[in-house]
């Protein structure tokens, strides 16, 4: 090699970076001990930037275009060099490139269960996943805070810091927030809305910007979805309509448990007739209860030329019931003579063997044929 081809190799006049990769956020310069020429030419390509690091410290930042290296536009540097009245001897400096473009498609997912304290359901687990986009909006503040003296930075080595802190942000921001997670699950638009507002102040901790936050898919388990489905169908959530519906299930849990004296009494088909027209009755007035709401009534009335009576049934109101259904409720065991009643008239509940019409009902009413 000549002297004319070694001085060459050992002063650079061209600085810059032709990004061909998909997934490089920075890149810095190869230097190799080789000196920069003051006046060499310094190219920024759009969606880039050049930050200019000297023993460490940062120092200037270049936007994209064509820039010649003087004291005169390089005043970080002129001040950490010591160059008070300017320099023109080539000098050594670390130039970063900065990619500014925006990375799409980024994958994100709750690894393990979320467990949430809904208002309305008690504590759930819950799972989501989507994807992210971001970019570098300051490339100063992204080299001290990630990339550090790293030659070479990919996405590969932000992405995976940016998944965890999306889930434990976005997870504690749910857990405040106090909204159903029907709405979550209903509504996955609003869901990604309200996840990028809270991640964006994390994003900028870094220099990065959260440009697109999308939610795909809420998971929550199957026996929740179920319960969410049945209770949309009673308008919209009302506890007490909830109430009144778990109480229903549960009278129809005794009718289909095999060990009940439901099935050794031997009542068969009329039985399965009486406990329909029950839930049929109990489902009306859930439907009479939230039309009476809207039109302000304040209680149903009674049913023309039957008097119906209301039981505790495993510590909720069975809804109005005909002799013949509370006749069934003695032959099951399920309601007894201490079992609370009421009827429309009466001050309070009070034990059916105190009420005349319902006390003879235990006298006449044949005990269980043995199994």
């Amino acid at each position: 090699m000549g002297l004319f081809d070694k001085i060459s190799h050992e002063l650079i006049d061209i600085i810059e970076w032709t990004d061909d990769s998909p997934d490089t956020l920075v890149w810095r310069f190869p230097r190799w001990q080789n000196e920069i020429k003051m006046g060499a030419k310094l190219v920024v390509r759009q969606s880039q930037v050049a930050v200019f690091v000297n023993e460490g410290k940062i120092a200037d930042v270049y936007p994209s275009g064509t820039h010649t290296l003087q004291t005169q536009n390089m005043p970080v540097l002129s001040t950490l060099k010591g160059w008070k009245y300017g320099f023109n001897s080539p000098f050594k400096a670390e130039v970063y490139f900065v990619n500014t473009r925006q990375y799409t498609d980024q994958k994100w997912g709750t690894k393990n269960p979320v467990m949430l304290n809904d208002p309305n359901f008690g504590m759930i687990n819950l799972r989501a996943f989507g994807t992210f986009a971001f970019r570098v909006t300051d490339g100063k503040k992204f080299i001290e805070e990630v990339v550090g003296t790293d030659g070479t930075f990919t996405t590969e080595g932000i992405t995976g810091q940016l998944k965890s802190t999306m889930v434990s942000k976005l997870s504690d921001a749910i857990a405040k927030s106090n909204l159903g997670i029907e709405k979550f699950s209903a509504n996955l638009e609003e869901f990604s809305q309200f996840g990028m507002e809270k991640l964006k102040p994390s994003f900028d901790e870094y220099g990065l910007a959260l440009t697109k936050f999308i939610v795909e898919n809420v998971s929550l388990p199957e026996e929740l979805q179920k319960e969410i489905y049945e209770y949309s169908r009673l308008n919209k959530i009302d506890m007490a309509k909830l109430a009144q519906l778990k109480a229903a299930k549960a009278i129809e849990d005794v009718a289909k448990n095999p060990g009940n004296s439901f099935s050794g009494a031997g009542m068969g088909l009329g039985l399965g007739v009486g406990m329909g027209n029950m839930m049929g009755n109990m489902m009306g007035q859930v439907n009479n209860s939230m039309q009476q709401q809207q039109n302000n009534v304040a209680a149903p009335p009674p049913v023309p030329g039957a008097v119906q009576f209301h039981l505790v049934v495993q510590g909720k109101d069975s809804g109005a019931m005909n002799e013949q259904q509370i006749a069934q409720l003695i032959q099951s065991g399920v309601a007894t003579r201490e079992t609370l009643a009421w009827k429309q008239g009466m001050s309070g509940w009070i034990a059916m063997s105190q009420i005349p019409e319902l006390a003879g009902m235990f006298g006449s009413a044949p005990p269980p044929i043995p199994v």
